[in-house]
């Protein structure tokens, strides 16, 4: 009996990262170094403090039993001030705070909580895997909508609650993008929750690259907008703000029926993250540190990308400016666009030891680019533009023998 029998896991593409990380691990296995701004790792330590807060935390008897599935009232009040200091939006942590095991696992259950098979869900494409993986494994229906914003956004929205039976459900938003690192004002949020409480849709808003700015305009949250909480969650993450990607801690706030239908699965689900995580989680938020320790962050991320920007166009590939998020979303290099994303990804890692993200893993309309995650350092950064430039110079001799498979378009 095979897994393609079951039918959740016939539901889900294969996952075109793995066939990415397979080759990396055998070029690292044969001796290469291979550069990986593949995954969205963070490799920054996590602050002192935090660490500090959870060794103190879980040398306590009293915190190793079932913690809280929503999330202790400490960590929930501390997301609320967050809100507050940060986008002027009161929150109540009792009804409209749900702490989850990072943004990702709050998206899956968010979906297994309010799909029913046949629902329809607006996602835009490319975007990140579980904004619709989540929603196709509990029999939802994707409808893709661009991820650039502006009149063809709503355009598609509009055509979309015109011709879709039934009527979507939800829309899904992430701004700043993964991957594309797209951002928008709170003009555009105003036109979307205008929009969404006139058809009666639900708006799901990633927020995890909320902190990762690089112009001085922090990227607004959906729920400053008047009216927002009626239709609206935000999901957030301490994963990049704090350099706590494996802690896995994350929330949703907003819209009290989604986030109580959220709770409610979540509650037969898990006994939410380990206390002595959410205790620390709590000290990093309220920390009165904590914006000199996100201004480290951002700042560390700027250089890398600075670097990137610099050192891979001297190499021949110019890659466009992210404004906000640790990626930059390049297009492929105009002789190498017949090839595809993945094919282009693999030949990196074989030809310069750089490993990134295909860009069609993120949807079909991601084909014609690759994902750069500005996750290794700088000297690290440089040393993968030496690579591409040794690869792009000798590519006409060493590609000419050179047969892809077929694009998967």
């Amino acid at each position: 009996m095979s897994n393609n029998e079951f039918h959740k896991i016939k539901r889900l593409p294969p996952y075109v990262f793995e066939q990415v990380n397979r080759l990396k691990a055998a070029a690292r296995a044969s001796g290469a170094d291979i550069v990986d701004l593949g995954m969205g790792n963070p490799d920054l330590p996590t602050a002192r403090y935090v660490v500090d807060k959870l060794i103190e935390t879980v040398q306590r008897p009293d915190t190793h039993g079932y913690s809280a599935s929503r999330g202790i009232n400490g960590l929930r009040k501390a997301q609320a001030a967050y809100y507050a200091r940060r986008f002027g939006v009161k929150l109540n942590p009792d009804t409209q705070i749900v702490a989850t095991l990072g943004s990702k696992e709050g998206f899956a259950n968010m979906a297994q909580a309010i799909t029913a098979p046949g629902d329809v869900i607006l996602c835009p494409n490319p975007s990140y895997p579980i904004h619709a993986f989540g929603f196709l494994m509990v029999g939802g229906v994707i409808r893709s909508v661009p991820v650039t914003p502006g009149p063809e956004f709503f355009h598609a929205l509009e055509r979309a609650v015109t011709h879709s039976i039934p009527k979507p459900l939800a829309l899904i938003l992430c701004y700043p993008s993964n991957p594309t690192a797209e951002v928008v004002e709170l003009d555009f949020y105003k036109d979307v929750v205008a929009f969404a409480r006139k058809h009666e849709v639900f708006v799901l808003s990633d927020l995890a690259y909320s902190e990762i700015y690089f112009d001085g305009v922090p990227p607004p949250s959906v729920l400053q907008v008047p009216g927002a909480m009626d239709v609206c969650v935000e999901f957030t993450s301490m994963s990049k703000t704090f350099s706590m990607a494996g802690w896995r801690m994350g929330f949703a706030v907003g819209n009290e029926r989604l986030i109580a239908a959220l709770s409610r699965v979540k509650s037969y689900l898990d006994y939410g993250a380990f206390t002595p995580i959410q205790v620390a989680a709590t000290a990093a938020l309220n920390d009165p540190e904590a914006d000199v320790h996100i201004e480290e962050v951002r700042q560390t991320y700027k250089r890398r990308r600075d670097v990137m920007v610099e050192s891979f166009g001297r190499a021949g590939w110019e890659i466009p400016v992210p404004r906000a998020s640790m990626f930059a979303w390049a297009p492929l290099p105009e002789r190498f666009k017949t090839l595809g994303s993945l094919e282009f990804s693999k030949l990196l890692i074989e030809k310069a030891e750089v490993a990134v993200a295909p860009g069609v893993g993120f949807g079909e309309q991601g084909d014609d680019y690759v994902r750069i995650a500005l996750v290794e350092n700088e000297q690290r950064i440089r040393q993968a533009a030496r690579g591409l430039r040794r690869f792009f110079d000798t590519a006409d001799e060493t590609m000419h023998n050179y047969a892809p498979a077929e694009r998967s378009r």
